[in-house]
């Protein structure tokens, strides 16, 4: 597939390996003095490396790569902790990936924000997001929020379009997002495969938008059950552009 991927001039670097600190996912190391990206699979193509090149040697570009692996990069990560005697703490050295269950109190002012409902009224509305991160890509198919749990599995522009989407469909599930638009469905179905062979998931709830290309991440879904020889309760729910469940 093609998507952003960093490129590295080896006629310009001069072997600082500023880059190779700056990018937590392990995808540059020196080479005979030059920086490399030794996979495709490690770089996720932000570029955190661009602005610590001193000689301007590394770039985005955009070309047919491999997918980002974010389970490849937590285990290289892992065999270079272990190598060097470190704790791995933080997944890709991230803070933003690390495994998190969510424990709700819905009294609680932490979870509840303000939503007007007209000139005069506020009503609290809770989050019921029980687990992070939510991206289907980020989340370890070995994660120990999966474990036994009923799963929804959203394209991401459903929870923008359909107002009562925290009440309605996150409640009481572990969520995970994508978009089978812009994003691997083959991939998609690899995971959540991967997903089901370890985990004695519950059920699985898919909810898509209407228009044709999101049927994509239901195809995945589907093809995931048939892989892994899993098969679960499974219930498919529509949300029309216009914000309501066709």
């Amino acid at each position: 597939m093609k998507r952003d991927i960093i490129n590295i001039d080896e006629s310009k670097c001069n072997g600082c390996g500023l880059c190779i600190n700056a990018c937590h996912e392990g995808a540059i190391e020196l080479v005979d003095g030059k920086a490399k990206l030794i996979s495709d699979e490690y770089c996720d193509g932000l570029g955190d490396c661009l602005p610590e090149c001193p000689v301007d040697a590394i770039k985005i570009i955009h070309r047919d790569a491999m997918n980002y692996d974010i389970e490849a990069v937590l285990i290289k990560k892992e065999q270079i902790d272990n190598k060097e005697g470190k704790k791995n703490d933080l997944p890709c050295g991230c803070p933003g990936t690390m495994e998190k269950s969510i424990k709700r109190n819905i009294s609680s002012n932490l979870v509840q924000s303000k939503v007007r409902v007209n000139a005069n009224v506020e009503e609290s509305v809770a989050s019921m997001l029980n687990q992070w991160p939510v991206q289907l890509k980020l989340v370890s198919s070995k994660a120990g929020f999966l474990k036994g749990a009923d799963i929804l599995i959203a394209a991401d522009c459903t929870a923008y379009a359909y107002g009562n989407f925290h009440k309605e469909f996150i409640e009481g599930r572990i969520t995970l997002i994508g978009c089978p638009k812009l994003d691997d469905n083959d991939y998609y179905r690899d995971k959540i495969a991967e997903i089901l062979e370890n985990n004695e998931i519950k059920s699985i709830t898919v909810v898509r938008m209407e228009v044709p290309c999101c049927a994509g991440i239901v195809f995945s879904v589907k093809e995931a059950m048939l892989k892994s020889r899993v098969i679960v309760p499974y219930k498919e729910i529509t949300i029309g552009i216009n914000g309501v469940i066709i």
